[in-house]
């Protein structure tokens, strides 16, 4: 046997297939597909601060690089393969003062800012991923659906590639930060009349039939790289498992990477627990907050297709299309479902919903108080509040909140929220004649 392989998410197929073939999806059955490790062939430390060594050795490309720093974990390539721009140095900061607002102790609350990544997102250590496999098989022109930050990513790291980019786009929900990198970065980009579910549609039937290389987190290979943000988290907190991942919903992918993660680190001997997860989505578009917490629907509930079947039958019936600020997570059909109930079983999770109000008021929080982010990432903060009034995060557990992406990916949601909302946090510009003793009382207010 090979040291890596895909195979089937379908327990009752459970297909195995080259890392040499591209395929969105299993041809026996359909569903998803993982990267499995044999792991008697790859490399394991006995410990994880074992990595602390590659710092030492940070003009290498691959040891700077916050995804290929743990490219044990990431044995499907070879180092001649990979893509990287410089992804993953991200920062794991303690916030108290975002802490408190959520009801938290001090000490208890740490943030961990993806923004940080070269495009502004988390996509980057996925689309390392993506396209270290793109050029292990060879693949000239790379797709996406997006709702702004994959496509970003996608455009620069096929730049950095020499490779081809299309990104499919819905019509008018697109942030203009997020925009104007695709446009920059050189994708070709169609504006699809539908919605993100749309384009989703259209862009796997679109690779499937002119064999062009898929980026959207159906890409098992993306998820390998998305899996570092959980080791970042690790290495920020000494190697010390937090109590809960906290992280926003959309299509579902970094929950599946992290629930992933944390599984092969506990069969590995590499950490004696798995944190609880808690997925916050957006009550605009909350298809897993409706399955799963409303519903029941878990990985391994009677009929489990059938149900997510039947219900998706119901918004097509009843005309629903999703809608919320944050954008990034605005999704009905997210394409990881299946695999993030199986993060939910394997991390003992939770989901949860939260209205803009609330997502744009914990943005603004973020912004008073630490490195800003958009609004995707401001509901885990949203959520956070939530489940420690509920009872289900204690105030003094230690959770560790990922802010996916970067605060001017929509500058357009802040600048309204403090100029047009009379929010508790606005910070509305004061208009002041031209003249220094004016300004000066302006000043003084």
């Amino acid at each position: 046997m090979e040291k890596a392989w895909q195979q089937c998410i379908n327990s009752s197929c459970a297909a195995t297939y080259s890392i040499d073939e591209i395929l969105p999806a299993c041809p026996t059955c359909g569903n998803l597909l993982d990267i499995k490790y044999d792991w008697n062939k790859v490399e394991v430390p006995s410990n994880l601060n074992w990595f602390e060594k590659r710092w030492s050795s940070r003009n290498n490309p691959l040891d700077y690089s916050g995804v290929w720093r743990f490219r044990n974990f990431l044995g499907f390539t070879d180092d001649k393969y990979v893509a990287t721009v410089g992804e993953g140095q991200t920062i794991l900061q303690r916030n108290d003062q975002v802490g408190a607002y959520a009801g938290m102790n001090p000490g208890s609350v740490y943030l961990e800012y993806e923004g940080c990544n070269p495009s502004g997102s988390f996509k980057d250590n996925g689309m390392s991923g993506a396209f270290t496999h793109a050029r292990m098989v060879g693949a000239r022109h790379a797709v996406c659906a997006s709702t702004g930050n994959t496509s970003a990513s996608l455009a620069l790291y096929a730049h950095a590639c020499d490779m081809a980019s299309t990104v499919f786009i819905g019509s008018g929900r697109i942030a203009y930060g997020k925009l104007s990198q695709a446009l920059d970065y050189g994708a070709r980009t169609l504006q699809v009349r539908g919605n993100f579910d749309d384009c989703m549609k259209q862009v796997q039937d679109v690779a499937r039939q002119e064999k062009l290389y898929l980026v959207n987190s159906v890409n098992p290979f993306r998820l390998e790289g998305q899996k570092t943000i959980m080791y970042r988290i690790l290495e920020g907190l000494n190697w010390q498992v937090p109590d809960w991942i906290v992280v926003p919903g959309g299509n579902l992918g970094n929950s599946s990477a992290f629930g992933k993660a944390f599984a092969e680190l506990k069969e590995l001997g590499l950490i004696d627990r798995i944190p609880r997860l808690a997925i916050i989505v957006a009550q605009g578009a909350d298809t897993l907050y409706e399955l799963y917490t409303k519903r029941g629907l878990r990985l391994n509930s009677e009929d489990r297709d059938a149900k997510i079947k039947a219900y998706y039958a119901e918004l097509d019936a009843s005309g629903y299309t999703p809608d919320t600020v944050a954008t990034a997570i605005e999704i009905s059909r997210p394409v990881n479902l299946v695999k993030c109930l199986r993060a939910l079983d394997i991390c003992d999770g939770v989901v949860r919903s939260v209205s803009d109000e609330q997502i744009i008021e914990a943005k603004a929080v973020v912004g008073k108080y630490g490195l800003g982010c958009e609004p995707a990432s401001a509901a885990t903060i949203a959520g956070l509040k939530q489940l420690q009034a509920q009872g289900i995060i204690g105030n003094d557990q230690r959770v560790a909140c990922v802010l996916t992406g970067h605060q001017l990916k929509d500058p357009t949601v802040t600048v309204t929220y403090h100029i047009e909302t009379a929010g508790i946090y606005s910070n509305k510009p004061i208009e002041v004649d031209n003249d220094l003793q004016a300004i000066i009382s302006a000043m003084n207010q």
